[in-house]
């Protein structure tokens, strides 16, 4: 195995001026791109849903897909981007795995159809990292997902939106989809297999369950399982949109009201794990928010900080949907690719893949001793590190230390595949 040094950042935080705007921020924050456009709302629970503007989407109808837990999720339908062309041997498409409120978009503007900008922006492009040139790129919206994908937004076979009936779902489960779509499209190979955080758990359970088809995985501040403290923090953010009035057990899509407030709750608790307590307390201190007081006796103002929190949780209001914030954090919660396969040294002693496994400095979300033991139990393993002040979200932050990594990642084995 082979272990890298560490490389380091080039970004140092300054605490805005006292009575600067601090809502939207001047940095990259959360699992949000490195922008702060308008967002062009679709609906109001931020689903997007048929007759919608389809934006860069593909779709496919990838049929039924069984469940690791007993039934099946019927009619699944996929949404998905692709960037440059299927070479004749079919060696050189790249999977691409968002995390839990990313989607289909990693590059590209905001506009009719996507209510973001692409969330990983400078991954992929005309000398970028990955060059749609040589590799053909293909990104999915997850299974359980409301940007296009079948989720408890979409229709069920009766017509109406799935909302609670919408099953439970594993990583696997969603795994099992992408296999289906990249049947469709005829592709049998990944030259390899990259995302961050959710994402990553995708790409490990891609290189375990399809050993014989992928020949690099790169994971960035994920895990091999889920653990406690992860579950734990989860936790406090589903009773927050299950406690919300307006969710209605999940059966809201008739009404004209979304339960906002509790995934807004859920945003900010989830929020927090994101970033580092170092890179908040310099940016914020104890400013107030411009124009308040947050000793003001009666209807007191907030602090910066509080108006940072607000600002993000509406943010994700406007673009996402309760019930799949849900059902993909569930998702994440069943996230373990020893079980049933002999525990995960054994899972991952099956590996054949050329993995590179990267790790954020700061995450407290997804501790780098976690990216140890995964590199120490691969068969063929790269061990990478991210140094950023930014926490678990250094792995979207850091975008030229991110683009190093992933390109040397690429480089290794490119003789065969040239």
């Amino acid at each position: 195995m082979t272990v890298t040094h560490r490389k380091q950042s080039t970004r140092r935080l300054a605490r805005p001026a006292p009575g600067a705007e601090l809502a939207g921020g001047s940095r990259p924050v959360g699992h949000e791109p490195a922008h702060d456009e308008p967002f062009r709302r679709q609906r109001p629970d931020g689903a997007w849903r048929d007759g919608d503007h389809v934006g860069h989407r593909q779709f496919a109808d990838i049929g039924d897909v069984e469940l690791e837990r007993g039934g099946a999720v019927p009619d699944v339908r996929i949404a998905y981007e692709t960037w440059g062309r299927l070479n004749e041997a079919g060696d050189n498409v790249i999977l691409v795995e968002h995390a839990l409120t990313g989607d289909s978009h990693v590059v590209g503007e905001a506009g009719d159809g996507h209510a973001s900008p692409g969330w990983w922006n400078s991954l992929i492009g005309a000398g970028r990292t990955v060059d749609p040139d040589e590799w053909f790129v293909v990104a999915a919206n997850v299974l359980g997902g409301c940007q296009g994908s079948t989720g408890p937004s979409s229709p069920a076979p009766d017509g109406r939106a799935w909302g609670s009936r919408f099953p439970y779902v594993t990583v696997r489960d969603q795994v099992a989809a992408e296999r289906a779509l990249l049947d469709h499209l005829g592709i049998r190979r990944l030259a390899a297999v990259v995302g961050g955080s959710m994402g990553g758990m995708r790409a490990i359970e891609w290189a375990v369950t399809h050993a014989n088809d992928v020949d690099r995985c790169i994971v960035l501040a994920s895990t091999a399982y889920a653990t406690a403290d992860q579950i734990a923090w989860c936790q406090p953010q589903l009773l927050a949109i299950r406690n919300d009035p307006d969710f209605a057990g999940g059966d809201y899509y008739a009404g004209d009201r979304r339960p906002d407030v509790g995934l807004g709750l859920a945003r900010r608790i989830a929020h927090i794990t994101y970033r580092t307590e170092s890179e908040l307390d310099e940016r914020f201190g104890r400013e107030a928010q411009l124009g308040e007081d947050p000793l003001r006796a009666g209807d007191r103002g907030r602090f910066a900080v509080e108006s940072y929190l607000d600002h993000h949780a509406g943010k994700l209001a406007r673009r996402f949907d309760a019930n799949s914030y849900v059902v993909l954090t569930e998702a994440m919660n069943s996230h373990d690719v020893g079980r049933d396969r002999g525990g995960v040294a054994a899972a991952l002693a099956s590996v054949e893949a050329d993995c590179t496994i990267v790790s954020v400095d700061t995450d407290r979300l997804y501790p780098p001793r976690l990216s140890d033991d995964l590199h120490a139990a691969l068969p063929r393993s790269h061990r990478e590190h991210i140094t950023s002040a930014f926490g678990h979200d250094g792995f979207l932050i850091e975008e030229d230390q991110v683009g190093r990594i992933v390109s040397a990642a690429l480089a290794r084995g490119r003789a065969d595949h040239t």
